[in-house]
């Protein structure tokens, strides 16, 4: 399906949740001289007007990033992740919000690679447009690739098909992101079985899977059937922001589920979850979940605010 636009999303708490745990992955990989490759599947426009007819009409940015904007108690991890939106807007006016591609390519080095996939045809020139108006600007100030290879590759595709032919990346390392828009249900199979053919492909890479948390049953059993594909451990973060609504519309909790995650990370989110719960949480619905563990879900520890 190509209605869908995540314009109309931009910067709300699911991004947040989305965007943080991106980052942190990213800044692990950096650790090591070895370059990698990070792959987005659903890419979108890469960057987000929020004053634009699209983000404004609902205004979701003031449920996420607006809260975080000018707080100056951040926890480290957050930021890094507000610095990052800070960077797009010099003015210091909230107007533009970065997409997955935009976060990826602030923070990963030189000698990294970005595979980004999009399929809708409007965004997918919106996204090649503005990583130009990026190489354009670099240029400006005298920066020059010093490298060989194409840094950035955008294709107009199906992520889930594009990813095959880029694993195992050359290097061994590597970070997937899979954030369908999941209008269609068969999204959430789609999603399980992309993850568990990757993972025959390139075992030791890290796969991160953003979903929505729905009340309905494709959503619910996604996470469950994460957990049960063979991989170095897995780690499920939730956040919800507001009770759901009595008529089930509305997004008000979504979740990160990442395969072969990094040791530093659950720690880490042990820590900010409770902040994030309070900062962005609108009424007693508000809370977080964070599980961990190996190939099959048995006792995670899962805990709730």
């Amino acid at each position: 399906m190509l209605s869908y636009r995540h314009a109309f999303h931009a910067g709300n708490h699911a991004d947040v949740l989305k965007h943080l745990v991106q980052i942190q992955l990213l800044k692990y990989l950096n650790q090591k001289d070895t370059p990698y490759m990070y792959i987005d599947t659903h890419s979108g426009a890469g960057v987000y007007a929020l004053d634009g007819n699209y983000a404004a009409k609902n205004a979701e940015f003031e449920t996420g990033i607006s809260k975080l904007w000018d707080r100056k108690d951040l926890p480290e991890p957050l930021a890094d992740y507000v610095q990052v939106i800070k960077a797009l807007n010099p003015s210091g006016k909230l107007r533009y919000y970065p997409g997955s591609p935009y976060c990826a390519d602030a923070i990963m080095r030189e000698q990294d690679r970005l595979r980004l996939f999009e399929l809708h045809p409007a965004d997918s020139k919106l996204l090649a447009d503005n990583f130009r108006k990026l190489e354009a600007h670099a240029a400006e100030q005298g920066k020059r690739p010093t490298v060989r290879g194409k840094r950035v590759m955008i294709e107009r595709a199906n992520g889930f098909q594009g990813l095959k032919a880029l694993l195992p990346p050359p290097s061994r390392r590597g970070l997937v992101l899979i954030d369908p828009p999941y209008e269609d249900k068969t999204d959430y199979r789609t999603v399980v079985q992309t993850v568990s053919d990757a993972l025959t492909r390139f075992a030791t890479g890290t796969y991160a899977v953003w979903y929505p948390v729905l009340n309905r049953l494709e959503s619910r059993q996604m996470p469950d059937k994460l957990k049960r594909l063979p991989a170095n451990g897995w780690l499920n973060v939730t956040l919800s922001v507001t009770t759901p609504s009595p008529d089930g519309f509305g997004l008000h909790s979504s979740g990160m589920f990442v395969h072969n995650p990094p040791w530093t990370l659950e720690p880490m989110l042990r820590e900010l979850m409770p902040y994030l719960v309070k900062t962005l949480g609108g009424d007693e619905g508000a809370g977080f979940t964070l599980e961990s563990g190996q190939t099959v879900a048995t006792n995670t520890g899962t805990r709730r605010v």
